[in-house]
């Protein structure tokens, strides 16, 4: 226990140090840009598929367990719109990105660390924990951008799948998906979306930042990292969740 609010406290010092002493604009500028393809670009093509799936998969599976027929056809549509936009697109999607994004975060920065080159920065005077975390920060203010396309792509393939499936008619679908619709609905998801991007952005910076050890630590540091990731954004969504929705 002692060892994990060891730790707690050494995310916190990082958090503290990032946006300190920042490194020259003209830097960060090239570095911003650099992660922006890494972290967010290099993600739309599996956020893409999984999403577009996920949706045909909801929206077969709510037609398949609607047995009685007193049921309207529409409710696929609000069902899928419900679940894709409340819970799949920032959450799931967040936790997929957990692995992709923060296994990649804390490899590269864990890799830096056991060659030293973390070392050399603070030699040379640079902030380091600036100049490596803080364009990932950045970088993935346009998180939000994934998660639109991807609640996009999930309600869209839903409507494929019922459609062609012949689980509902077009008309059906789309009248579920304008059914009770709540606008603060995608006001909450892109606040959750938000405060996921910081931590997938900070939490795998910090595992690979404070690692020791070898190339077989980074490994564990990496696995570490989507853990901690993947507890701390299902526990910032129910609290979230909590306050905005109760």
């Amino acid at each position: 226990m002692l060892k994990y609010l060891f730790d707690t406290g050494s995310y916190f010092i990082m958090i503290r140090k990032v946006f300190s002493n920042p490194t020259k604009r003209v830097v960060l500028k090239e570095l911003i840009f650099k992660e922006i393809d890494d972290l967010v670009i290099d993600s739309l093509g599996i956020v893409t598929f999984i999403s577009f799936f996920v949706g045909g998969v909801v929206a077969i599976q709510t037609a398949l367990n609607m047995d009685n027929p007193l049921l309207p056809d529409y409710l696929v549509g609000f069902a899928t719109r419900q679940s894709i936009i409340l819970e799949f697109s920032p959450t799931f999607i967040s936790i997929i990105m957990a692995g992709k994004v923060g296994s990649f975060i804390t490899s590269s920065i864990g890799s830096m660390r056991v060659t030293e080159q973390i070392d050399a920065l603070e030699v040379m005077g640079v902030n380091s924990l600036n100049y490596l975390v803080f364009p990932k920060i950045i970088a993935l203010l346009l998180y939000p951008f994934v998660i639109m396309i991807s609640m996009f792509l999930g309600i869209f393939g839903g409507w494929i799948a019922s459609v062609y499936g012949d689980f509902s008619t077009s008309d059906a679908f789309i009248r579920g998906l304008q059914l009770d619709f709540v606008p603060f609905h995608i006001t909450y998801a892109f606040i959750k979306t938000f405060v996921f991007a910081f931590i997938l952005a900070t939490v795998p910076s910090w595992q690979g930042y404070y690692m020791k050890g070898g190339a077989l630590e980074v490994g564990k540091a990496s696995t570490k990292s989507f853990v901690w990731t993947s507890v701390l954004i299902i526990l910032t969504n129910y609290i979230i969740t909590q306050m905005l929705l109760s």
